[in-house]
């Protein structure tokens, strides 16, 4: 019987399961797509382009340990990702910037602009345009108002199918100006790609005599929880590590938790790069909220070839195919989660790990980093 059990081979899941095989322990991963790698899972499409299958990932982090730890599996290449935002005709950088200024203002408003911003705030920091609204400056108020409608208005509503009056106002409140040139989208100290993709990085971390991975695997069909966890029908005494939707673990007891699920319009062209940048954000009209063209991000030459791939946010619908990527965050639905929560409380082996398992919103490299603290609190118990 294995020690543990991970449902999942995401980073959640991959990074547990290599952790613990090397403290000894005997590991079963259950994955129930055909491969590993969870949502970061990348492939060669039928036009030899390699593309990320569920939507683009660019690791980026500040977290040393993180970065080193995913190191041991992969060489990198150095990518520093840059958004443009196209908003009708006008193309400028996001994070709204300096740079961004100058794109969609004529030279003497940007430089009046450019001048207030430095004065009020200073260089290189990000300010907050529910901040910028509450200035004393009109014109500073006037910009957050065009970065409010250009930027964030249009695209969030597609992204979360909500109407403009239902958006949290919090939410509004973080859209960022980056009073700076830098046009990264990221400001990280450790960014890129791993150098021969992410399913090379995740095989190798799987690689070790103590994991079995179990693709294709339905963790419900082997996995049971009555008075205790239960697996191919014998009590589990081993630990649980579940990167799942809970509500999903639970059979949906208390009704199904909100998400925002995304679909992928895969398009190929015969030409060698479509777009100016590895993303467009479309923040005004079309019904995608962005196009990811994958050879910026990989770094694959191929003349004439290229793949892209428009995204579509719609409601995620329990009990289909749909794959559940936001969880949608307000006190109904936390309070919903709560339940189920408590329910996964009352089996002491069963451990929560991940954007479905609890319901938030996590970068990759914070996954990551949970993992690793997870992983030193179980190798530190007696």
């Amino acid at each position: 019987m294995f020690d543990y059990i991970i449902v999942g081979s995401g980073f959640a899941g991959s990074v547990c399961a290599r952790y613990l095989a090397e403290a000894g322990k005997s590991i079963l991963v259950l994955e129930r797509r055909p491969h590993i790698g969870g949502n970061a899972y990348d492939c060669t499409d039928e036009n030899g382009i390699l593309i990320h299958k569920y939507g683009p990932h660019i690791f980026h982090t500040n977290e040393k340990r993180v970065y080193e730890y995913l190191s041991r599996f992969t060489e990198w290449r150095k990518y520093d990702h840059e958004v443009l935002a196209k908003a009708g005709e006008l193309e400028f950088p996001v994070p709204f910037n300096l740079n961004s200024l100058h794109k969609v203002f004529d030279q003497e408003k940007a430089a009046k602009l450019e001048s207030k911003l430095v004065a009020a705030y200073g260089m290189e920091k990000k300010v907050p345009i529910g901040e910028m609204r509450e200035s004393e400056d009109a014109d500073i108020r006037e910009l957050a108002e065009f970065v409010y409608k250009n930027v964030f208005l249009n695209y969030t509503v597609k992204q979360w199918g909500q109407k403009p009056e239902e958006i949290d106002p919090g939410t509004t409140a973080r859209v960022p100006v980056f009073i700076s040139r830098d046009n990264r989208y990221f400001q990280d100290s450790y960014q890129g790609m791993p150098l021969y993709g992410y399913t090379p990085m995740f095989e190798n971390m799987l690689d070790h005599p103590n994991i079995t991975v179990s693709c294709s695997s339905e963790a419900r069909d082997r996995l049971s929880f009555e008075d205790d966890i239960i697996f191919d029908g014998q009590k589990f005494d081993g630990k649980v590590i579940y990167t799942g939707a809970l509500d999903e673990l639970f059979g949906y007891e208390f009704g199904a938790l909100p998400y925002r699920t995304l679909d992928f319009g895969f398009e190929h062209h015969g030409v060698t790069y479509y777009q100016s940048h590895g993303t467009v954000n479309y923040t005004v009209d079309e019904p995608y909220t962005r196009i990811t063209e994958y050879k910026y991000l990989t770094g694959q030459k191929k003349e004439g070839s290229t793949t892209i791939m428009k995204e579509f946010s719609r409601s995620y619908r329990p009990e289909t195919e749909d794959i559940p990527y936001y969880a949608i965050i307000n006190d109904e639905n936390n309070s919903l989660y709560q339940k189920y929560l408590s329910k996964a409380k009352e089996y002491e082996n069963l451990l929560l790990l991940g954007r479905l398992a609890e319901y938030k919103y996590y970068n990759m490299d914070k996954i990551v980093s949970l993992a690793l603290q997870l992983c030193d609190t179980l190798t530190e118990e007696k």
